[in-house]
């Protein structure tokens, strides 16, 4: 019996299809490659699907960034491509994926960045391709793939006070590894998903592809109907995995037993509870397209409240997008952490891959929301990232080490 990838694009496990895909997105960074690509190809645009956001290198940190971003809006006027998000009417590319209602359940879509996954706590299958498959699907509107095979992650129970969608993607990341879905499609179930809102549910699927896999799907319930009406894109079909479909693996999880997570340097699955570290740290990071969006500023603001940044740490906060921005503003949330001696932006994916607006010097450590922690992600090769939730971030740039959050006792 299939599961939702397979049903999806229409073949088992293993198979190699050509599917039609709904959209396929592009931004500065992967962009104009693909349109040099398509250049060459010498065929019309299926523009209706082509979307086009600006978020990697803006506002533009240089002359070589500001060509770049100028190329990729000349291409997009050349075409006459209506998907086009400029700064200050769009946000990172994924964020504004969902909220202009382009991801929806059982659509098959495809992006020029590898966190395009994360449109599967929608329901759809949505992954990462390359500039030139992206100049393809541009040319056909189609693209090939090998089904993946699919693991099914069960996390039932309830979470404690300060656990969030990252701690279950984190801990999930700790026990098989970054290799451990390669290739793989990732469901997930169990009462634990269900109750999690949809941003978290988000940030699930944003870093299924940081275990390697092809896509992370959470099947849709009332919850993303319900943020889909009246935002949504035409017509969709939410797709279900059959009763008695078959998996790759199960693996089953006890939520009451994760606890507020930290990735250490340098990867995802190097992962400790927050409580047992007790790091030093020069800046605290919330954003991105992992847990930039209005809920996890939401978290932040609350335990920031009243409070000040360490006087040995600084704090960024970049809203997801420029709807997420003016919602804090409309909630008193900027204002907090204004009040705090948080530094805030609009915006941009800069810090989060060490490009501007939050670059590590060397020896320094920051603890970010983001989705990767390699060596020199967010600046000079011997800085250190650790990953963890936005109450961790917010606890920790309160303290200047990082903290468990229970430690503040509010």
């Amino acid at each position: 019996m299939p599961t939702i990838a397979e049903k999806i694009l229409s073949g088992m496990a293993g198979e190699i299809v050509e599917c039609e895909v709904d959209y396929i997105m592009v931004n500065d960074v992967t962009g104009v490659p693909a349109f040099e690509v398509f250049e060459k190809l010498e065929r019309g645009m299926k523009k209706e699907k082509v979307v086009v956001i600006q978020d990697h290198y803006v506002p533009n940190k240089d002359v070589a960034s500001a060509e770049q971003a100028n190329a990729l809006r000349n291409y997009a006027r050349r075409y006459g491509i209506e998907n086009y998000y400029e700064i200050g009417k769009g946000g990172v590319c994924h964020q504004v994926m969902i909220e202009e209602g382009f991801a929806a359940p059982g659509r098959l879509i495809i992006g020029a960045d590898s966190h395009t996954c994360s449109y599967g706590a929608l329901g759809a299958f949505s992954t990462g391709v390359g500039s030139t498959e992206a100049a393809a699907a541009m040319a056909t509107g189609r693209l090939w793939f090998k089904v993946p095979a699919t693991q099914k992650f069960v996390i039932n129970g309830d979470l404690k006070r300060y656990v969030m969608g990252k701690d279950i993607i984190l801990h999930v990341i700790g026990d098989i590894g970054v290799s451990g879905s390669l290739y793989n499609s990732q469901e997930f179930y169990g009462t634990a998903i269900n109750n999690l809102n949809l941003s978290d549910r988000i940030t699930i699927s944003n870093m299924t592809v940081e275990a390697g896999a092809k896509a992370g799907i959470i099947p849709p319930d009332e919850k993303v109907f319900d943020f889909l009406r009246g935002r949504v894109r035409g017509e969709y079909k939410a797709v279900y995995a059959d009763t008695g479909s078959e998996y790759e693996e199960v693996f089953e999880y006890d939520a009451s037993e994760i606890v507020p997570t930290v990735a250490k340097p340098f990867s995802p699955d190097n992962t400790v509870p927050a409580s047992e570290l007790d790091v030093p740290i020069d800046q605290a990071y919330l954003g991105s397209c992992t847990n930039g969006r209005i809920e996890d500023l939401r978290v932040a603001a609350e335990i920031l409240r009243g409070k000040k940044v360490n006087t040995e740490a600084r704090m960024i906060v970049v809203p997801a997008s420029e709807n997420v921005f003016k919602q804090a503003i409309e909630e008193g949330l900027i204002q907090i952490f204004l009040e705090a001696d948080v530094f805030v932006c609009g915006p941009t994916c800069g810090a989060c891959l060490g490009g501007h607006m939050g670059v590590l010097a060397k020896g320094e450590k920051c603890i970010s929301t983001t989705n990767r922690n390699f060596i020199g992600r967010m600046g000079h090769k011997d800085s250190e990232v650790y990953l963890a939730n936005p109450a961790v971030v917010a606890a920790s740039a309160i303290k200047g080490r990082i903290t468990d959050p229970a430690e503040l006792g509010i």
